[in-house]
């Protein structure tokens, strides 16, 4: 098959196609801000571009996961301070109680004050975030321990759990029911123990008893504080780890503004210059003269 258009016609067919392109691709850049939209655009950039976007978009998932951890320990933190406030004011009770002038009655009256501080010592240990106990570890939906003022310890377990809602974070029993490993009974830092023990002693008018429970409330009150340390310590490091997400979060972000954003001023240059140029070989071609072959027959 014979081609009817002549190599000078193709060539210049030819050129205003490229052209055309170079105005296409340029108009593109400027209107989308793009140097990339396709993979054909730059089939080498491509790997690098995908596996940056993949990247950020696990970056994003963590910075989630860290807010949602810092959430957690801030509500952790703020239950073990009001938890140690609350065995200072039930030391102070102790130290009443265990006055040779306290009576029977005021010692009862002290029991019930302190029976309160218990129940709101297992209220903390209640402490949620939307919905999630976060001292019930890996049972989270429930909480580890409840009320129940009919029995003679009201401190109930509901559950055992084992982890923590995120990593490195404490148990209600950890905290609060603290026990001897090997024997299963209360330790001596036992927070619901030693307030138990103080209730007992308080009721039974047990003067011995109360000042002996005054070394576990003290006990308690520094295994408190050890705790609240712990969650202090973890805030730092959520905190950290936070800063480092946001830093590469910004890196990768420049980084993939390397690859795929366009220069607006050089491609509104582009599109100008390869305007001008369609413009000159159109009027290039017009100016041409164009001869067929009934110039030759004479």
């Amino acid at each position: 098959m014979i081609s009817s258009i002549d190599p000078q016609s193709a060539i210049f067919l030819n050129g205003i196609n490229q052209i055309e392109n170079n105005i296409a691709q340029a108009s593109n850049q400027v209107s989308s801000g793009l140097s990339i939209t396709v993979p054909s655009d730059s089939p080498d950039q491509i790997g690098t571009l995908l596996q940056l976007r993949a990247n950020q978009l696990h970056n994003t998932q963590v910075q989630g996961n860290l807010t949602l951890a810092q959430t957690n320990a801030q509500a952790a933190d703020d239950a073990l301070s009001s938890s140690i406030q609350l065995m200072d004011t039930a030391t102070t009770l102790a130290t009443q109680g265990a006055t040779a002038t306290s009576t029977a009655t005021s010692r009862a009256a002290l029991a019930e004050q302190v029976q309160s501080i218990l129940q709101q010592m297992v209220s903390n240990s209640q402490t949620n975030v939307q919905g999630v106990f976060i001292f019930s570890g890996d049972q989270a939906l429930t909480p580890q321990y409840t009320w129940d003022s009919t029995q003679a310890n009201p401190v109930v377990t509901q559950q055992t759990s084992a982890g923590g809602t995120f990593p490195a974070s404490l148990t209600a029993q950890q905290i609060f029911d603290d026990q001897d490993p090997t024997t299963g009974a209360p330790a001596t830092d036992n927070v619901f123990n030693a307030l138990n023990t103080l209730v007992t002693a308080l009721n039974n008018n047990d003067q011995t008893g109360i000042a002996n429970s005054v070394s576990l409330l003290q006990a308690a009150s520094v295994h408190l504080n050890t705790s609240e340390t712990f969650y202090g310590n973890l805030e730092g490091q959520i905190q950290s780890a936070s800063t480092y997400a946001s830093n590469y979060n910004t890196q990768l972000a420049t980084e993939i503004s390397n690859i795929q954003d366009a220069d607006i001023p050089t491609a509104a240059s582009e599109l100008t210059e390869a305007n001008t140029q369609l413009q000159a070989a159109m009027q290039m071609e017009g100016q041409l003269p164009h001869s067929t072959l009934f110039n030759y027959l004479g």
